[in-house]
């Protein structure tokens, strides 16, 4: 007996090797990976090769990826044609899964897509070929879709149909009003022949590439029971006395076959449907944009304007690129964007998104971002990859559909069999057979969890919460717990200077101003711009600075004049020993008033400055030199966001690196009662995890650099878009405008899709496991049994259409501030170089 041939050896891209060093730690972790026989490494194709009894592509990932590299991969996705149900899904997964290279495939009925993760070099035609082989079309799904010829419009087969079988039907119709009718047997021949090789071909076409292909669908079950009704129905008719035998059933196989296509084309309808969101946002490309280029006025495809570029946008126009006004002023409504209902006013400076429409002046705009760059490209991307992802629970569903269509024959057989048995009439057991067959319906396990998802996400983007896959939609359902960062979540995250507090005669007002000026003139840190913006006003040039550095949690500081000068927070003060003196109440009195205290000290001294004593007011030993108190606005909506997610059920945590006072001040007005303060930017993950050991289902509501920790620790992180990509690329879910109301909007779409989802499988398992005995007990006719079935996945779709109906609360415009409204604290104690 001949051994079996080794697996030809696997070419692995790595990422992030430098030099021979990383040669050998790749090399040593990927032999380490049972199985392995032989690891190469070549540092200048940066490629791995290697040699495995049976190639485990997602252990030697891992591996490689624990020693500190990366495996580079691919991304495609193809348009598959010919799937009908469930068992469909799991076949062509399991056809892209034996490809060499592939590391994983998701299919999703409801878009006819395969989403493939494999090695670069995998082709696509071998996906294409591994597809085709399992009996089933594909083509890469960024082509557009060929368009048949003369096709026939697709209510055509079941209008044609329906018009066959009625005469079929009409006996059963007319026996409820006492009418007693049949066609002759020939005339049921002549109409039912066409219906079942003609309109049904397709049936048997499917199921012979199942067939072949070992395994089964529902084409193959309409198929093998349209066939059987049919069969039994012309050997009666040719039996001696067979035109006047009074039970045919021509009308079960053409009545199930119309039924079907019935069925499918309603389906395909409210498949369509649950794409409206994707198709709403394509529809806001702009296909061509006015430019200026030396100094003429250009219409130009959009591919071909280039970042930099002046586009001219005219009252009622859509802005067709991301960009900055540099000229004019006009309103510009961004509602199918942001999901802001009210048109928002735009000036020179402002930034407006593409795919909005410009309202009633001219604008320039200078362009930021083209093509797949822009925030509608990244959206659209973003809603394609969620509605193309599968959820946790279709996991089980797949289980499922792996077995449904042998557990469906072997049950047709037992019936047949057991009627045979019981009473000896076979004919009777057949009918009861076909009607197990035909009742019997994958499609609609295989539609309830993809078509919730896509209606789900699409309604979820035109309220402008941009939900990035499928497992944080299901994740979100459950959280009971949502903690908020305050600086730009809570608040404006846009702080005031209002006091400055020098410590003594000696550093009076404006120098202090212009010393904290010096200091935070080239960071981009909210506190700092307030800083800055309040020695403009006042007219102070600040010094320059030499040396300055952020430190983390802590504060800022630097060599100004020869002088070592830091700002920062009271915690800072602490660490370093310092007493505040006189200042220390009333910065308590303005931390008790939501203020946030920022204080300037003096280090040291250079030797330079001291080899003949202090020489400036402020030199000498470290030292106090003031405070600097700021202001932030709390938003307007964030009250009624706390107050929506406690009527959810939901607790409220505030996490916040301001000094306790201001941070409690805002939990208090905002009715939070957990309140965390002083909470280091690095401690903020450990604080959540910390939540999360508690048996919380977390999620963590932010929008800085040093939020993303603490997001990714949570299990549903929520990034503001009006903060930093870092956040957003690390959140599951991101909200598009800065409104914390949506944080409710997108729990409560993600627990009405779940729930959406559940009682969409609720009743397609409770339809086949109530159908498929009552058939087996011969308690339905098969046409009866074949409407059922095709209802089934039309009923199933249409209960996730339900969701179209929901609406955020968060949609509408955020209310004015209040008379009582009055500035909230702002974080003071994180680095200045990123945002709370």
């Amino acid at each position: 007996m001949s051994s079996p041939q080794p697996s030809p050896p696997l070419q692995l891209p790595i990422t992030g090797m430098s030099c021979a060093s990383c040669v050998r730690r790749v090399e040593k972790a990927l032999l380490q990976v049972p199985g392995v026989t032989a690891a190469e490494v070549n540092l200048a194709t940066e490629r791995a090769t290697v040699q495995m009894g049976r190639p485990e592509l997602p252990r030697l990932i891992e591996s490689v990826g624990k020693a500190g590299f990366g495996v580079a991969l691919a991304q495609t996705t193809l348009q598959v044609e010919g799937m009908t149900c469930a068992s469909c899904v799991g076949r062509v997964e399991k056809a892209l899964l034996k490809v060499p290279g592939v590391l994983s495939a998701a299919v999703n009925l409801a878009t006819e897509q395969a989403s493939v993760q494999a090695l670069p070099d995998v082709p696509a035609a071998a996906l294409r070929k591994a597809v085709e082989a399992a009996g089933y079309t594909a083509r890469d799904a960024t082509q557009p879709t060929p368009v048949a010829r003369r096709a026939a419009p697709a209510w055509a087969a079941p209008a044609l149909g329906a018009l066959l079988t009625l005469p079929l039907v009409a006996p059963m119709l007319l026996a409820l009003f006492g009418l007693h009718w049949m066609p002759a047997g020939w005339v049921q021949l002549a109409l039912a022949t066409p219906v079942q090789f003609g309109l049904g071909w397709r049936f048997y076409r499917a199921g012979w590439k199942a067939l072949r292909a070992g395994a089964g669908n529902m084409d193959l079950l309409v198929a093998l029971g349209t066939s059987a009704a049919y069969g039994l129905s012309l050997w009666l008719w040719l039996q001696p006395d067979g035109p006047a035998a009074p039970h045919l059933y021509f009308e079960a196989s053409a009545a199930v076959i119309t039924l079907v296509l019935l069925g499918k084309w309603l389906e395909d309808r409210a498949k369509r449907q649950t794409t409206d969101a994707i198709r709403a946002l394509n529809a806001l490309r702009p296909t061509t944009a006015r430019v200026l280029r030396d100094g003429a006025e250009l219409e130009l495809p959009i591919d071909a304007v280039r970042v930099g570029d002046l586009v001219l946008v005219r009252p009622g126009e859509r802005v067709p690129v991301d960009g900055e006004v540099s000229a004019g002023r006009s309103h510009v409504d961004e509602s199918l964007i942001t999901g802001e209902s009210l048109p928002v006013a735009k000036a020179v400076g402002a930034r407006v998104t593409g795919g909005a429409i410009n309202a009633e002046g001219a604008l320039t705009v200078r362009t930021l971002a083209v093509g797949t760059e822009t925030t509608l490209a990244r959206i659209v991307r973003m809603v394609e990859s969620a509605q193309a992802a599968k959820a946790p629970i279709q996991r089980i569903v797949d289980r499922v559909s792996a077995v449904f269509v042998p557990a469906v024959l072997v049950i047709a057989l037992l019936t047949f069999v057991g009627w045979v048995l019981a009473d000896g009439a076979w004919q009777q057991a057949l009918v009861n057979a076909v009607s197990v067959l035909v009742i019997a319906c994958p499609c609609a396990l295989g539609l309830a969890t993809p078509t919730a998802i896509m209606a789900g996400t699409g309604v979820a983007a035109r309220a402008g919460i941009l939900i990035k896959d499928a497992e944080a939609l299901e994740r979100a359902h459950a959280v009971d717990t949502v903690v908020f960062d305050k600086t730009g979540t809570l608040t404006e995250g846009r702080p005031t200077l209002v006091a400055v507090r020098p410590a003594d005669a000696a550093v009076g007002r404006d120098e202090l101003l212009r010393l904290a000026a010096a200091l935070q003139q080239h960071s981009e840190h909210p506190l700092a711009k307030a800083v800055l913006q309040a020695a403009r006003q006042a007219q102070l040039a600040p010094a320059p600075v030499l040396d300055a550095r952020a430190l983390p949690g802590r504060g800022m500081q630097g060599e100004v004049q020869g002088r070592l000068l830091g700002l920062g927070s009271g915690r800072w003060l602490a660490e370093l020993g310092l007493d505040a003196g006189a200042l220390a109440a009333e910065a308590k009195t303005l931390e008790a008033a939501g203020r946030s205290v920022s204080w300037l000290v003096r280090l040291a001294a250079p030797a330079a400055a001291t080899a003949e004593g202090p020489t400036r007011p402020g030199d000498g030993p470290a030292a106090v030199l003031g405070l600097l108190a700021f202001g932030d606005a709390i938003k307007p909506a964030a009250r009624d966001a706390v107050a929506r997610l406690h009527a959810l059920g939901v607790s409220t945590v505030l996490l916040s690196g301001d000094n306790r006072g201001s941070a409690e001040a805002v939990a208090h007005e905002l009715g939070i009662a957990d309140c965390r303060a002083e909470v280091l930017p690095g401690d903020k993950a450990a604080a959540v995890s910390g939540l999360r050991a508690e048996g919380r289902v977390l999620a963590m509501v932010g929008d800085g650099i040093n939020d993303a920790p603490a997001l990714a620790a949570a299990d549903v992180g929520i990034a503001m878009a009006t903060g930093t990509d870092v956040a957003m690329q690390t959140a599951g879910i991101t909200l598009m405008r800065g409104d914390p109301r949506l944080v409710a909007d997108a729990l409560d779409v993600s627990r009405r899709t779940v729930l959406t989802i559940r009682r969409g499988l609720f009743w397609a398992f409770a339809y086949n496991l109530v159908g498929i005995p009552l058939a087996a007990a011969g308690l339905l006719n098969p046409v009866i049994a074949g409407a059922a079935m095709a209802l089934s996945s039309v009923s199933v779709v249409a209960n996730a259409l339900t969701l179209r109906r929901w609406r955020a609360a968060g949609q509408s415009a955020a209310p004015p501030d209040p008379p009582s409204a009055r500035p909230a604290a702002n974080a003071v104690d994180e680095a200045q170089a990123s945002a709370d």
